[in-house]
């Protein structure tokens, strides 16, 4: 591994726990349709491809996926969600110690979500502090996400490190995707939503049982 001098990090499990309001989001405006709830558990699968495909999947849980309701339980997912951006949402133990212990070695680091611009800019500052990253990046309408590489490349264009001086760090194999296609180093988590299987599957570089764990890939 080429010496690190930055760490990329998805948002939704990865730095931030948000299954259960992803799931009370998702839940809520299936009922306003007229649809049961589905477990918690299954959004762990629903989620990590951003807000569309989360509402395309949960909508073929119920065979019904037609684009009239796609875009009505879309509206209604989004119009609860923006009330109240930080429901049930929080950092994963051990992210603070890890963040600022890359700090103090001088590692760059960023957020890169599949989450709007907007949304990801409100938590990250609210939970970690305004301006704590040295970039935060959600996404803008017509960007591509991930795994798309373009948003990660702009990074490390913005932090002047090479794609190969960054670890990638995120819990889903759309995160593993995206460090390849960026040609970054890829660091799957355990802590987050989907199965160590599936990140091995997806090709991970490595993989990380706990955050302290990636300080010691850094150093």
């Amino acid at each position: 591994m080429s010496n690190i001098k930055a760490c990329i990090f998805d948002l939704d499990g990865t730095l931030t726990d948000t299954l259960c309001a992803i799931a009370h989001f998702g839940n809520l405006a299936l009922e306003s349709f007229g649809f049961s709830k589905l477990p918690v558990n299954n959004y762990k699968t629903y989620a990590g491809d951003g807000r569309d495909k989360l509402i395309h999947r949960i909508l073929a849980a119920h065979d019904s996926d037609t684009p009239e309701l796609f875009q009505q339980v879309r509206e209604v997912y989004d119009m609860a969600y923006e009330n109240d951006y930080l429901y049930d949402t929080n950092v994963y133990d051990g992210i603070h110690t890890l963040l600022s212990e890359l700090k103090k070695s001088g590692i760059k680091t960023a957020v890169c979500s599949n989450k709007p611009d907007n949304v990801v800019h409100f938590v990250t500052d609210t939970l970690f502090g305004k301006n704590y990253f040295d970039t935060v990046n959600g996404v803008i309408d017509g960007m591509p996400t991930k795994p798309d590489p373009y948003t990660p490349l702009q990074i490390a264009k913005k932090l002047n490190v090479t794609p190969e001086e960054c670890l990638f760090i995120g819990d889903t194999n759309i995160d593993i995707y995206t460090a390849k296609n960026a040609n970054m180093t890829s660091v799957g988590v355990l802590w987050g939503f989907r199965t160590k299987t599936e990140l091995i599957q997806a090709g991970a570089d490595y993989i990380a049982d706990l955050p302290h764990t990636i300080l010691q890939l850094v150093n």
